[in-house]
Parts: C-alpha cells; sequence; structure tokens
C-alpha cells in the first residue's frame, strides 16, 4: 500500500521526500478561484519520480451545479485540470460530487455528471481519470450518503469515473466507517484513493475540518482498519504540523 500526503509547496518531489512519502497530491491552480492551470515548474521531475502522482481539483468546480454561471465554467476547468494534471503524470484528478440547491432536484445534478462525461467522451475524453471524491455536508449533495453516490454511479460507473473515499467527510455526512468501505464498494465496484483524515467535530455534523490522527474525534485505529480494507493508495489532508507522525502512525498500524 502506497501511503503520502497533499502538499503545498513549489516543490512537490522534496516535499515528499521529506515525509518519506509515495504518493504525494497537488493543486495546479487555485483551488479558490477559475484560474487556468499553467505550466508546473517541476512537472519533469514529477514525471520522471517514483512517487504517485494525484491531482486535486480547485474547490470551486461544481459539475452538478444547476446555475449554467457555475456548471458550465466547471466543465471547462475540470477538463483543463485534468490536462495539467496528465503533464504531471498523475494517476487521476480528485474532483468533489458537488450539489444542488434547496429546491431542486436531486436528480438534475445527477445528470449533470452524466453529461460531463458524455460531452467529453465526444471530445476524445478526459486526459487522467476523473475520480469523484464524498463530501462532508448538504443535504443536497450528490456524495455525501452511500445510496445517493449509488444513484450517481448509475449514471456515470459506466464512463470510467473513479471513486476516493474520504474518511472525515463519511464520518461528518453521517456514515459508520467500520463498514464503510464495504458499502461503498457494493454500489461503485471501486475504490481507488483515500484520502485519511481525522475530524475536528462530532459524527453527522455536516462540518469538513481536518484533523490530525491522534487529535480527532475518529478512533485512529478505526481509520487504519478503513485503509486496510480499502487497499488503494492513502493520501493524508490533515494539518500539515502532524503529518508527519499521521504518516508514522499509519505505517506502524498497517506494518508497512
Amino acid at each position: 500500500m502506497r501511503i503520502g500526503a497533499h502538499v503545498r509547496d513549489d516543490d512537490p518531489v522534496a516535499a515528499a521526500a521529506a515525509l518519506g512519502a509515495e504518493v504525494v497530491q497537488l493543486f495546479v491552480t487555485d483551488p479558490q478561484a477559475w484560474a487556468r492551470p499553467t505550466p508546473h515548474p517541476r512537472a519533469q521531475q514529477l514525471r520522471e519520480s517514483d512517487l504517485t502522482v494525484v491531482v486535486h481539483s480547485a474547490y470551486v468546480i461544481n459539475v452538478a451545479s444547476l446555475n449554467n454561471r457555475i456548471r458550465i465554467p466547471s466543465r471547462k476547468a475540470v477538463v483543463q485540470q485534468a490536462e495539467a494534471a496528465a503533464e504531471l503524470g498523475a494517476v487521476g484528478l480528485v474532483v468533489h460530487g458537488g450539489h444542488v440547491r434547496a429546491g431542486e432536484d436531486e436528480a438534475d445534478g445527477i445528470a449533470n455528471w452524466r453529461k460531463l462525461f458524455e460531452r467529453q467522451a465526444d471530445a476524445g475524453g478526459f486526459a487522467v481519470p476523473i475520480l469523484v471524491e464524498n463530501t462532508a455536508g448538504g443535504d443536497n449533495a450528490m456524495a455525501r450518503q452511500v445510496d445517493v453516490i449509488a444513484r450517481l454511479w448509475d449514471a456515470i460507473g459506466d464512463h470510467g469515473a473513479g471513486f476516493v473515499l474520504d474518511t472525515c467527510h463519511a464520518w461528518a455526512g453521517g456514515e459508520a466507517l467500520v463498514d464503510v468501505v464495504e458499502r461503498v464498494r457494493a454500489v461503485t465496484g471501486r475504490i481507488d484513493l483515500v484520502h485519511l483524515n481525522s475530524s475536528r467535530d462530532a459524527f453527522d455534523s455536516g462540518r469538513d475540518r481536518h484533523a490530525n490522527l491522534a487529535d480527532g474525534t475518529i478512533d485512529p485505529q478505526v481509520l487504519a482498519a478503513v485503509c486496510a480494507a480499502a487497499d488503494a493508495p492513502v493520501v493524508l489532508e490533515t494539518p500539515s504540523a502532524g503529518v508527519a507522525e499521521d504518516l508514522a502512525f499509519l505505517r506502524t498500524a498497517l506494518g508497512s
């Protein structure tokens, strides 16, 4: 099992080496803006490294939205950021499931996800696989509860979508972690990546606030068990001051 972390650093290869990480996740643009990605200064190093590289898309993206001013730039941003990810040799682009607004039909949001894949298929597909991540809050979210993820997968599963299981998001979204891997796999058939995070908040809080493994409200042994069951690459998105300790705990817990 390959284990690593999200880094916000101009030199992700060096940052990964300092942590002893085998996986590195990064942004290719400002996560809070619509800016088009620019060439990464360490692209060649990343491609030539032994790292498993993952790119996380910008947070502003909401493919499910029924608002044209959000959905249309979201589709464009996914395509652009997938292309930038391919330049780094990344294994995929992580995209949050998104949501529709109160009073809008969840089915329309799911249909918008399907249209994203259908439209891009006509253009030759995405440059890297799109990995949909479960989210923590919102009654109208596309990927908070497993039953909604099942409906989303009925629409996009045949289009090659991958799945990212975030433990903080599942916990905050009210999904018990003890068997979440089995329940997610039952509806998606896959887990391509684990975002391993504890939570600052209580179960089913709907709040997305990550904590280091020893400091959060989730039993660290339960988190390690999720990794073992998922048997997929692991990315820690915990506060940077404690990432090294989180990695050390996880390696010990998994015997790696």
